[in-house]
């Protein structure tokens, strides 16, 4: 019975860990994009350059939501981003852990499903 709890801990603790290294976090999606700006008179949109800027795209409460980011922030959110990337595969991985898990906790009891002969 130790035995599975200390398991269990460094699991846990495992977790935790590689989880204390993925800071900073972020869920969504960074574009570069060129847009029009509202100057009536601009050389850059006149020409058809338009002006670049970076967007910041993340769903809140069932809508999309586009933020301004600027230039300056982009290798943190980037870094963010696929911090966010990871934290969402180790979720995974635990959930599959903890199925795995049961399965073998089972197996050691044995199945209540197979039939004396």
């Amino acid at each position: 019975m130790k035995k599975k709890k200390a398991e269990k801990d460094d699991g846990k603790a495992r977790f935790l860990a590689e989880v204390s290294k993925l800071w900073p976090v972020a869920r969504g999606s960074l574009s570069y994009v060129r847009k029009p700006c509202i100057h009536p008179n601009c050389g850059a949109c006149a020409r058809g350059d338009k002006h670049p800027s970076w967007i910041f795209s993340i769903y809140h409460e069932g809508k999309q939501r586009c933020l301004y980011v600027p230039k300056e922030l982009v290798p943190v959110l980037r870094k963010a981003i696929a911090n966010g990337r990871r934290l969402e595969q180790l979720l995974a991985e635990c959930g599959a852990g903890l199925v795995y898990e049961h399965r073998a906790r089972r197996k050691g009891k044995g199945s209540s499903r197979k039939k004396e002969e």
